[in-house]
């Protein structure tokens, strides 16, 4: 089972050109399962049936794994057996049919417009560090990107004078995004300053020592800027669901949110509406004469003059 485990990560790795971290995904998932195939003594992936994956499922949900992460296991072991069947190593896919347990879907926390201009708008001092921050904060609300787009982007890939870059995103897919005034403008002021650093590579984001900053390292210091600027915990991700939110709140166009985001699947964008909704709300709320609430302590007049209805 290990043998032939191995030979399908080798296809995700080297044929679908998987990213490490998406790689590294799949084989924990998979790792799970084949030890619990093990605990239940089953000769190999063929003697795994439906029955036995779910009650296999039931097991990690009472362990406390969350509805979305065997949702994700449950993905990953359905492209094992596909891969089986096409190499004439099974005969079925115990996962066909089956879905995870059902879990609350939690909204992504993004920071409000206020605070993002709050976090962007202050002080830069003008040195490596603190123009480089600048620069990376500014490129992830301005352009929505996910962290591994943001450290894996190369200068060739800027077009600073046409306000564009271009990434590599989920599945090989190369999208080009536009880029707000503002971060063209920390981007010119870094880009002298990369220099000073002798880069060992194109990288548009490198540490003092000139190698290109790790997913660890951004995430650090945006958690810092966060810190500083907000008092607050901020990570990658929350700039770029700020960013969509934002955006869809400006636009109400859930498609061309969705272009941007690179999301293969709208419905993956739609989660942005409840957010929109949220904030609709509150305007509703502060807005409508029917929404208001008077406070206990200020009651309308008895006096007050009637309305004058008269057409």
């Amino acid at each position: 089972m290990q043998t032939q485990l191995d030979s399908y990560l080798a296809h995700l790795r080297n044929e679908r050109q998987l990213s490490a971290h998406s790689l590294d995904a799949y084989r924990r998932d998979l790792q799970r399962v084949l030890a619990l195939c093990r605990q239940d003594d089953l000769s190999g992936w063929a003697a795994l049936d439906t029955a036995r994956l779910r009650r296999m499922i039931a097991r990690l949900h009472q362990q406390g794994q969350s509805a979305r992460s065997l949702a994700r296991l449950l993905s990953a072991v359905r492209g094992l057996y596909k891969y089986l069947l096409r190499e004439g190593l099974c005969q079925h896919d115990p996962a066909d049919g089956l879905s995870p347990p059902k879990g609350a879907r939690k909204l992504p926390r993004a920071l409000d417009a206020d605070r993002a201009q709050q976090l962007l708008d202050g002080g830069v001092e003008d040195e490596f560090l603190a123009r480089r921050d600048q620069a990376l904060l500014e490129l992830f609300y301005s352009s929505g990107l996910r962290l591994s787009e943001l450290v894996g982007l190369n200068l060739q890939e800027l077009d600073l004078a046409g306000a564009m870059v271009r990434v590599l995103g989920k599945g090989a897919k190369t999208r080009e995004l536009p880029v707000g005034r503002k971060a063209v403008s920390a981007l010119r002021d870094w880009l002298p300053l990369r220099q000073t650093a002798n880069p060992a590579d194109s990288a548009v984001f490198i540490s003092r020592q000139g190698r290109r900053l790790s997913p660890r390292a951004v995430q650090l210091r945006v958690a810092q800027a966060g810190a500083r600027e907000l008092g607050q915990h901020l990570h990658p991700h929350m700039l770029r669901h700020s960013f969509a939110s934002h955006m869809l709140e400006s636009s109400q166009d859930l498609r061309a949110v969705q272009e941007l985001l690179g999301h293969a699947d709208i419905a993956t964008t739609q989660i942005y509406t409840h957010l929109d909704f949220q904030h609709l709300s509150k305007v509703y709320d502060s807005a409508h004469p029917r929404a208001r609430r008077q406070a206990a302590s200020n009651p309308p007049a008895h006096d007050a003059q009637p309305i004058d209805e008269t057409p």
